[in-house]
């Protein structure tokens, strides 16, 4: 029989509960207290609750979590995370996009490293279902050599006055939003599906004038093989999804040997080169969580490490990759001009 794995969750936001679902949900896990500075809202997750992390961590002493997680947002992740590594549990998980700063992101770590905990960034993105499942084909060599990837991504959430506020508020006033907190997805995707970024073009705009950041980009990278991706977001439209944040948008995968196409409702079509009609590779369902249920399989994917049956995927030092490459971006669209990603 596999061990049970305590996790201590750090947030009881909205997002938050998506974390623990999952780990309530997962059958090798058990969540033994959520931590947040308004104790009404951890209180409110029935799980037992605390006012802080250090405060949990005395109270469970002197047993030690497996896991931390931490679900808050990046200005919380540099006191927390030392908290959390000091306390020595086998995983922290820091939820995305990691610090804020491309430096702070590196202090923590190395600080992680040198006190050997592993620290994951919970960049869920890439595990979620139709990735998973277009990687697999791409590397079966289904369409062939792969050229490009297109993501469209159409989230109908920005428009008007009250854009975010019934969700996450604090979009309108985070002066990165659309690349720092959105976009930063695709570019780990895109890593995860055609290898390291050599170099990125970067056009960015704000269109609702309520909000403080970016609400609209189109971003081109560049990959080895001359293979190229186009992130084309844009928060004010629309795509055809009876939920527009089941996928957030659409996505192409072009080879010599044919495409894939992501829909709205999370089905996976190819279509061999030359014919007209398509067969379906992963077929559309009610997930259950987020986003194809990609909290619960990053969450699983820690747990099969913890079991030793996997290597950890997005450890802090690897992630920092994306964070130099959320900088290169933006760099690009100040400057317009290309940036080399080193």
């Amino acid at each position: 029989m596999n061990p049970t794995f305590s996790v201590a969750c750090v947030g009881a936001g909205y997002f938050a509960a998506f974390h623990h679902e999952a780990w309530q949900r997962h059958p090798s896990t058990k969540l033994i207290g959520v931590a947040d500075r308004d104790l009404d809202k951890a209180r409110a997750t029935g799980v037992p609750a605390f006012d802080s992390l250090e405060t949990l961590l005395d109270e469970t002493a002197p047993d030690v979590p497996d896991v931390i997680d931490l679900v808050v947002p990046p200005e919380a992740h540099d006191p927390l995370v030392r908290i959390a590594v000091a306390a020595r549990p086998k995983v922290v998980i820091c939820q995305k996009p990691f610090s804020t700063s491309v430096a702070k992101a590196k202090a923590l770590a190395d600080l992680a490293s040198d006190a050997g905990v592993a620290l994951v960034i919970h960049e869920n993105f890439r595990f979620q279902p139709w990735y998973r499942a277009a990687h697999l084909a791409m590397s079966e060599g289904l369409i062939g050599e792969v050229h490009q990837i297109t993501f469209r991504l159409r989230t109908g959430d920005g428009q008007g006055p009250n854009a975010y506020l019934d969700r996450q508020p604090y979009f309108q006033t985070m002066p990165r939003l659309l690349v720092h907190e959105t976009a930063v997805h695709w570019i780990d995707t895109f890593r995860y599906l055609l290898g390291p970024v050599r170099g990125v073009y970067a056009d960015t705009r704000r269109m609702n004038p309520v909000i403080k950041g970016e609400d609209a980009a189109h971003i081109l990278f560049d990959f080895a093989d001359n293979k190229r991706a186009l992130f084309d977001g844009n928060r004010l439209l629309d795509h055809a999804a009876e939920n527009c944040r089941t996928t957030l948008g659409e996505a192409l995968f072009e080879g010599t040997e044919g495409t894939m196409d992501l829909r709205g409702d999370g089905s996976l079509w190819y279509r061999k080169f030359g014919d007209l009609s398509a067969q379906n590779l992963l077929e559309a369902r009610d997930w259950p969580g987020f986003a194809g249920d990609c909290v619960y399989a990053l969450n699983d994917h820690v747990v099969r490490a913890l079991q030793g049956a996997c290597q950890l995927e997005n450890e802090a030092a690897d992630y920092l990759t994306v964070r130099q490459i959320e900088e290169a971006v933006y760099t690009s669209a100040a400057t317009q001009r290309r940036v080399e990603v080193s």
